[in-house]
């Protein structure tokens, strides 16, 4: 009989690729969503990836409540921690995305270490080790921890900050025999299997729409969402993974290198992706008057680099070509 896989998160776009991963390696998949009636989406979307997905379980739980959390781990022998619970619009506090991604990954870790599964891999963030110089060439790697206090006004990458160190906290006091390991990664993009929950490929949705009208003076490390997924599996099965936490990143690449590639590998189809660059006072002006352009101002000038090399070395992962990622984003939108 195949083991069997519980991925939290099943309509995400990260989820979803773990899920086809799994179902490729054999191995039996129940995934977890919000509400039951997205069950058949789910099967859809993964079946788009060319693959059987008639038999993933999809059950209904919710990060911010307990219920419904212990069956759902019932007959389970690994956790793929995907999901992340939303946060409400138009928050005004810090504790508003803290909490519930802390309390969220405590409670699918307990459920987990309850039911003895055999390992949880978590998913994390690259903003979970960033390096206080944004400004030099250094390559970060799992042993940097992000300052909090340098994350107080950006309330997202604190967030996934607080809840690793809390997950991890969590499972040297209180995880027995069930192993645990995190993976952090960068900037997600790649081919989407439905128009939920896409994360960063949002950013490629924007400058193929046209609804970018230029490449503002910020950055992002670029990794395959189907790299990431394969990197979770790894995690999962290798016996040099317990204890440790992964990065996930390819080269960082500033905005305007972004939409570059785009107009390169498209042609004509990629006529609206924006060819000017954003002036800093236009993104600082723009952010007085529009919350969302605040977070983009305080990412102004700043980069920074994470070095993959544990995960090529101890587990034998590999990326595919960054433009690759890029265009195939785009097609997939397109």
């Amino acid at each position: 009989m195949a083991e069997k896989v519980l991925v939290t998160g099943g309509t995400g776009y990260l989820g979803g690729w773990c899920i086809v991963e799994l179902l490729k390696r054999g191995y039996a998949v129940r995934t977890t969503v919000r509400k039951v009636a997205k069950a058949d989406t789910v099967r859809a979307a993964i079946a788009s990836a060319g693959v059987d997905a008639s038999g993933v379980e999809v059950v209904a739980v919710d990060l911010s409540k307990d219920d419904g959390w212990d069956a759902a781990m019932a007959g389970v022998d690994y956790v793929l921690h995907v999901a992340s619970p939303i946060s409400p619009e138009g928050v005004k506090r810090a504790d508003d995305y803290v909490r519930p991604a802390r309390e969220g990954a405590l409670r699918a870790l307990k459920a987990a270490t309850n039911a003895g599964v055999k390992r949880v891999v978590m998913t994390s963030s690259c903003a979970a080790c960033a390096p206080s110089d944004t400004k030099s060439d250094k390559l970060a790697d799992e042993t940097v921890w992000s300052d909090p206090k340098r994350q107080a006004d950006d309330w997202y990458r604190l967030s996934k900050t607080l809840a690793e160190r809390a997950a991890w906290d969590f499972m040297k006091t209180s995880g027995g025999k069930t192993e645990f390991v995190t993976v952090l990664p960068a900037a997600i993009f790649g081919p989407v299997l439905n128009k939920e929950s896409r994360s960063s490929v949002t950013i490629i949705e924007r400058m193929l729409t046209g609804a970018m009208p230029g490449a503002p003076n910020i950055g992002v490390c670029v990794v395959d969402v189907r790299d990431v997924a394969d990197l979770h599996v790894r995690a999962m099965i290798a016996p040099e993974a317990v204890g440790e936490r992964f990065i996930a990143s390819g080269k960082f690449m500033w905005m305007h290198e972004l939409t570059e590639v785009l107009r390169r590998r498209l042609g004509e189809r990629g006529d609206k992706v924006p060819t000017k660059r954003l002036p800093d006072i236009a993104v600082r002006m723009g952010a007085l008057f529009n919350a969302q352009l605040k977070p983009v101002a305080q990412l102004l000038g700043r980069r920074v680099h994470y070095s993959s090399a544990k995960a090529e070395r101890v587990l034998g992962w590999r990326m595919r070509p960054e433009e690759d990622t890029l265009a195939e984003c785009a097609e997939s939108l397109l």
